[in-house]
């Protein structure tokens, strides 16, 4: 029988394993920072209405541009922009590799600062370009003065940054973001996948587009929106980077069905959002929560929150498992990250942790960080489209 190891396969390629989390069928599912509520049926009913009247001219290829969704995108996203600032795609993930098919590739390079999104190094992988990793301090801050160093030491074409980061969960401190545009060669791309749930005061990257023809801010519907299932993703830019884009992209590759639901969906924007401010509530209740018990806790800005474990997290992890309660082990020593979910979903959570740990949590005043040198780096998943558990 033919196995993998018998085709041709690219050498790089070669004892990697596809990017996934595991979808287990338990009672909480707290591990790929999907958003817990699941779309209101009157969204549903104007969902499949949508949907429905395309239904007849499946015979013909949709709008290969999107223009209509684009315009809706920008509607949506305000500062000035305009359809032509926007594009649209199959998911964040496809946003990214595209702008790296159209920026990076053989004898190019990208520049990220780990622990972030794992599929940044695998997405750099697939497109043929070189990925470095910068690191970060050991409390996960990014400090302008690494960003710059890092940046004159690779002359990297493509700077991945990720507001907020993940899986730590903080923002970007709008000075990093000042000195990567300064220094910077090529293009800087920042991760905005989960904006809708920062802090009040966060400041956004889209303030920063104008004046900065080579910044890319990249969004999702899947969190926020509860759109994971629907598979869309965007940037706004400046027209030339939308036009740069265009040449890489597959023909068509927004189906009709997917474009109309989307903008059925941002159409009902106001009472998909309102999801937004009970789940900022429950990631405040994890924080405070775990920190009075002793657990050190990243700040978030996010719809999900690190935490450290006593041990090998791999334990913890099985524990709250066994316990039906399901959150991401992302590869980090030390490390776990739960999902905001539904109040009852939290009470789940805190109430089957306090039972598997027995007391041993790690204390704010602890002095490592899961036994990891973070400022060498390191790349872990994040659960925008599944990832490795970390465990077998």
């Amino acid at each position: 029988m033919t196995s993998l190891d018998d085709l041709p396969l690219r050498e790089d390629l070669r004892g990697r394993t596809p990017y996934g989390a595991p979808q287990l069928d338990v009672p909480v599912r707290l591990n790929t920072n999907e958003n817990s509520y699941p779309v209101p049926e009157p969204v549903v009913e104007a969902i499949a209405k949508a949907v429905h009247a395309e239904l007849a001219d499946l015979n013909r290829y949709p709008d290969r541009d999107a223009r209509a969704l684009r315009a809706d995108l920008a509607d949506y996203l305000g500062h000035g922009l305009t359809v032509d600032q926007v594009w649209a795609a199959n998911g964040s993930n496809e946003i990214l590799q595209q702008l790296l098919q159209a920026f990076g590739g053989p004898g190019r390079s990208v520049l990220g600062f780990g622990p972030a999104y794992s599929m940044h190094p695998l997405l750099a992988l697939g497109t043929g370009t070189a990925f470095v990793d910068g690191g970060r301090d050991a409390d996960f801050a990014l400090r302008p003065e690494r960003a710059v160093e890092r940046i004159a030491a690779h002359r990297p074409d493509l700077v991945f940054l990720c507001s907020p980061n993940n899986p730590t969960g903080t923002a970007l401190d709008p000075e990093v973001l000042t000195a990567v545009l300064d220094a910077a060669p090529g293009m800087v791309v920042v991760d905005e996948a989960y904006a809708e749930f920062a802090r009040p005061g966060t400041t956004s990257a889209l303030a920063a587009l104008p004046g900065h023809p080579r910044l890319v801010v990249t969004r999702t519907m899947s969190k926020a929106f509860g759109f994971a299932g629907g598979r869309l993703g965007y940037l706004a830019a400046h027209p030339a980077v939308v036009q740069a884009v265009q040449l890489v992209r597959l023909p068509y590759h927004l189906s009709a069905l997917t474009q109309a639901a989307a903008r059925a969906v941002l159409a009902h924007r106001t009472a998909l959002l309102a999801t937004v401010a009970v789940l900022k509530e429950q990631r405040d209740r994890i924080v405070s929560t775990l920190r009075a018990r002793g657990y050190r806790v990243a700040d978030s800005d996010a719809n999900f929150v690190l935490f450290a474990v006593a041990g090998d997290q791999r334990d913890t992890w099985r524990r709250l498992l066994d316990a039906g309660v399901l959150v991401r082990d992302v590869g980090l020593p030390g490390w776990l990250r739960v999902t905001a979910g539904t109040p009852a979903e939290t009470d789940a959570f805190l109430a089957a942790l306090a039972a598997v740990d027995n007391g041993t949590a790690v204390a704010d005043g602890a002095a490592a960080i899961g036994g990891v040198a973070l400022a060498d780096g390191a790349a872990v998943d994040d659960g925008r489209s599944g990832g490795s558990e970390g465990i077998a």
